[in-house]
């Protein structure tokens, strides 16, 4: 589906998205590093619960980056959560007005990723805008060291593996996300409405593939496959 701008006349969400990007500018002018973007409540059901016409939008900083194998303290988390994702890493710039054919262009590579938050306080259509100022309750991301070049999904096949066992499986990783081309054009389009871009070299986590995963209170590793480009694993400790 080709996603639309108009849940950006919502004042909520237009409240939030502009005190989520003041944060993230001012993290910029201390010295943080961007790394991106990310798309939350995507989902079909999400979006029907919360009253949305497209996926939310937040950011993503250089501190929250993982390498695959990494050992996260969830202590301090209330609601602890995974997402599978497919990461996506810009080329090149994409501008307002942005199509899924530009999107197509302007994408470098695709990669499996998993995303941790803190899914506090629930999301609802009465608090999106602190959902948004939260920026959408990310904490962390994993991507994987293997990647393959351009944007097709085509033959993919996404793996969630916990306790040593395949979770949940799907053949149709865009099948909650919607397609992947109009997410990554649908985040050109919101950020510059905002006064944003969408540039070469930032990544992209698209939208969990599965609903979101609670993280269990003895759980310590979770790995995310998507065959045949690699895998991608996150451990957990409470300390």
């Amino acid at each position: 589906m080709n996603f639309t701008l108009r849940d950006l006349d919502n004042p909520l969400i237009k409240r939030g998205m502009t005190a989520q990007l003041a944060t993230r500018r001012t993290r910029i002018a201390a010295g943080e590093k961007p790394l991106g973007w990310k798309v939350g409540m995507g989902a079909p059901a999400s979006m029907q619960k919360l009253g949305l016409q497209a996926p939310l939008l937040g950011f993503l900083m250089q501190r929250a980056l993982l390498a695959s194998g990494s050992t996260i303290s969830l202590k301090g988390y209330s609601k602890p959560v995974m997402e599978p994702e497919i990461a996506v890493r810009m080329a090149r710039d994409l501008a307002a007005g942005a199509t899924a054919a530009d999107a197509a262009a302007a994408i470098k590579e695709i990669a499996p990723a998993i995303e941790i938050a803190d899914l506090d306080p629930a999301p609802t259509p009465d608090n999106l805008d602190r959902v948004l100022a939260d920026d959408i309750f990310q904490r962390h991301v994993a991507v994987a060291a293997a990647a393959r070049g351009g944007s097709a999904t085509t033959g993919l096949t996404s793996r969630l593996i916990r306790r040593g066992a395949e979770a949940a499986r799907s053949s149709d990783p865009e099948a909650l996300t919607g397609k992947l081309l109009d997410i990554v054009a649908h985040v050109a389009n919101v950020v510059a409405a905002f006064g944003e871009k969408l540039s070469a070299g930032d990544l992209i986590i698209t939208g969990s593939i599965t609903p979101p995963v609670f993280i269990d209170a003895d759980e310590t590793e979770i790995t995310h496959a998507i065959d045949p480009i690699g895998t991608v694993s996150v451990r957990f400790s409470r300390d």
